[in-house]
């Protein structure tokens, strides 16, 4: 039994002895295996453990105009983080830096005791505190570069830039839109700490550097812009207007040349505006377009074959569709008219019957095909689709008004394109900001090539309609755009707001139009939004503001004047207006009518609640400038035969002998040439009848 015992104990230490070598050879192994075979794996885990990393922003791109002007850039400033495991008396230490920095020391305080390795204190101070900061040397207190988004031109173009937020992230704009090009890739700076997070003396310090960002090219021209901008601060000053927008594109490629609006901001310091400032309505904002639609109406209609220019029609002032009436603007109507004069008068009736002779399915064909009721692609975020009602709604009435441009919503951005297709040739073109994205050493990384929607009218219709709309400058309502030397094409617009389904005293007034008409290379749409003033068409408040920004512009492109051998016959026409038939209208109606879409001067006699009597008679073709005289009443005290003596100064004998004698007044000539002066003078009031000496000159 004895002997049994002594076999079993001995076995039963070789087999503790056998599990104990084992095991010891197994953690051998293992140690050989940590400390040699993966010694630089786990040396680098240990070390990243005592590695704190604080961040290094990239530079983001600089975004530049088309010649590569800088319109956003960034710029190096100071952040303050601290350590919390490095600071002895949190307290003092959030008492000096809130002094220095300005910032609440109950909040610092709190940020100094967080228990973590590094903690942000502000990730923007200026360089004048953040120098005063370290002075102090506070213990626990470190500084990191950061990269600021910094505007050198201000408020210019910043609807389209958009802003930068605090981790130098894009939030609106072209900044957020280009983010994952402009942002770049951040670097670190690390530390080697110990186990309670205090840095170690002399320890091991490394540094990732930053990927910095790539730059854009916008295809907005500074100067251009600058323009604009000037023209719209003008014109918000002087109209008092809700919001104002002007949009200047390339008609050819869609390239947008200068994109503004009224209110703006300053991005270099957005956060003290209020954040409805920063919409960049002309994308994302749609509104009711009134006549300047009417250019989609004429270009279905022309490539339909259901109207020619020199189709006429007549306009009693009214027109029943259904059991509506439609009425033109015109109180009694334009009367007889061809297609061509009803667009250079705007008139209501004559485009409703257009749009009725299209048809629904039609012209809903051509309005789609424009791009009207879906976005465009424009690269900016936002963009709004407009408002199109549904074929299935849309009766005669609605079709009739929808001619005119009631009833439709649209944004600026997608009129103006329409009116580049009937400019280019009748291809709608993609709207485009960027022109291209290089990297920091200036190689392309992307380039951006114009880019065809779809074509929507002929090039013969393309031609015809854009001598339709240059008609609308040299006779109609758009004289106000014309520019000496130059081919202008272009179309008014005055809409009534609608409000609680009906439609206010409230308006729209807007101009848009191209230059030169034989080789477009601006398109440019004014709106203004509510202008407070009393006369408020888009003739008198937008046109003019067209005109300043297409001199300029012209001027600035280098492109010379082009006008054809009949330049002195044109700029004649473009001089003078055909009366309208005032009588039986409203004075006050009537006298806006005369200045606004006339350019003729009023005068007004006796007192009354209807004109009465009107000279020069309706039908007669005076300068523009020229006094009509209204009678409000006819007692026999008053000499209904006076008319008043028109400016003929440069016009030819022929024009002012036809002049003269369309007011019933005779010419006595001296001279050949151009007439250089009148007696009696022009502005006289005078009887029919009376001779008029004037005196010509030679060129």
């Amino acid at each position: 039994m004895s002997n049994h015992s002594s076999i079993t104990m001995k076995k039963r230490v070789g087999s503790l002895f056998l599990m104990w070598a084992v095991v010891t050879l197994v953690l051998i192994c293992r140690l050989f295996w940590v400390q040699v075979t993966e010694n630089e794996h786990y040396r680098k885990l240990a070390l990243d453990q005592r590695l704190y990393p604080v961040p290094v922003d990239a530079r983001r791109g600089t975004i530049r105009d088309v010649k590569g002007r800088e319109l956003a850039v960034s710029v190096s400033a100071d952040a303050v983080y601290a350590i919390p495991a490095d600071i002895d008396d949190p307290l003092e230490t959030a008492k000096q830096i809130s002094k220095t920095l300005g910032l609440d020391a109950e909040t610092v305080g709190k940020k100094l005791c967080e228990p973590v390795a590094t903690v942000w204190i502000d990730r923007r101070v200026d360089p004048e505190k953040a120098a005063a900061l370290r002075k102090l040397n506070l213990k626990g207190i470190g500084f990191a570069e950061r990269g600021q988004r910094f505007y050198p031109k201000d408020k210019l173009a910043a609807h389209v830039l958009g802003i930068v937020g605090i981790d130098n992230q894009g939030l609106e704009g072209i900044e957020v839109r280009y983010d994952s090009f402009l942002r770049g890739t951040r670097g670190q700076v690390k530390s080697e700490r110990d186990a309670t997070g205090k840095e170690i003396p002399g320890g091991i310090t490394q540094f990732v550097p930053p990927v910095d960002g790539n730059d854009l090219y916008l295809n907005i021209d500074e100067v251009i812009q600058y323009i604009v901008e000037r023209e719209l601060d003008k014109g918000m000053a002087e109209l008092k207007a809700k919001r104002g927008m002007i949009l200047a594109m390339d008609p050819k490629t869609g390239a947008v040349l200068a994109m503004a609006s009224r209110p703006a901001y300053n991005p270099n310091r957005y956060f003290e505006e209020p954040d409805s400032l920063r919409r960049n309505i002309i994308v994302s904002d749609a509104y009711e377009p009134g006549s300047t639609f009417k250019i989609v109406t004429a270009a279905a209609a022309l490539e339909e074959r259901v109207v020619r220019p020199d189709d006429t029609f007549f306009d009693p002032g009214y027109m029943k569709v259904a059991d509506r009436y439609v009425r033109c603007w015109l109180a009694g109507g334009h009367g007889t008219q061809t297609f061509v004069e009803a667009t250079e008068n705007s008139c209501n009736v004559v485009f409703a019957t257009v749009g009725t002779r299209l048809g629904q399915e039609r012209f809903y064909r051509y309005i789609q095909a424009f791009g009207f009721g879906n976005s465009l692609g424009i690269d900016f975020p936002g963009e709004a689709s407009g408002l199109l009602q549904r074929p299935k709604n849309v009766g005669p009435v609605e079709l009739a008004n929808i001619s005119f441009g009631q009833g439709i919503s649209v944004t600026p951005i997608q009129l103006l394109s329409a009116l580049n297709a009937i400019a280019n040739g009748g291809t709608l073109m993609r709207p485009q900001l960027i022109s291209k994205i290089t990297d920091p050493d200036g190689f392309i990384v992307k380039e951006f090539q114009q880019e065809p929607i779809r074509q929507v009218i002929s090039n013969q219709t393309s031609k015809e309609l854009s001598l339709i709309l240059e008609s609308v400058i040299v006779n109609g309502s758009g004289f106000r755009a014309q520019i000496p030397g130059y081919r202008v094409a272009g179309k008014t617009g005055t809409a009534e707001k609608p409000e609680a389904g009906r439609y206010s005293e409230k308006r729209v007034a807007s101009f848009l139009g191209f230059a030169p008409v034989e080789d477009p290379k601006i398109a440019i749409i004014v709106i203004w939004d509510e202008p407070d003033i009393d006369i408020s068409y888009g003739g008198v408040v937008a046109a003019p503001i067209f005109q300043a920004i297409l001199k300029d512009v012209l001027r600035y492109m280098e492109i010379p004047p082009s006008m054809p051998t009949e330049t002195k016959e044109r700029e004649q026409q473009s001089k003078q207006a055909i009366v309208p038939n005032l009588i039986g209208q409203n004075p006050d109606d009537a006298a806006r009518l005369l200045v606004a879409q006339f350019g003729l001067d009023v005068a007004t006699k006796g007192t009354g609640a209807k004109v009465v009597h009107q000279t020069p008679a309706p039908e007669a073709k005076v300068p523009r400038g020229t006094t009509v005289i209204l009678y409000l009443n006819q007692p026999e005290s008053y000499n209904v035969e006076e008319v008043v003596i028109p400016n003929v100064t440069g016009m030819t004998m022929k024009d002012v002998a036809i002049i003269l004698s369309d007011l019933g007044l005779r010419m006595e000539a001296e001279g050949t040439g151009v007439a250089k002066s009148s007696h009696p003078k022009h502005g006289t009031s005078v009887k029919r009848g009376t001779i008029v000496k004037v005196r010509f000159e030679p060129l």
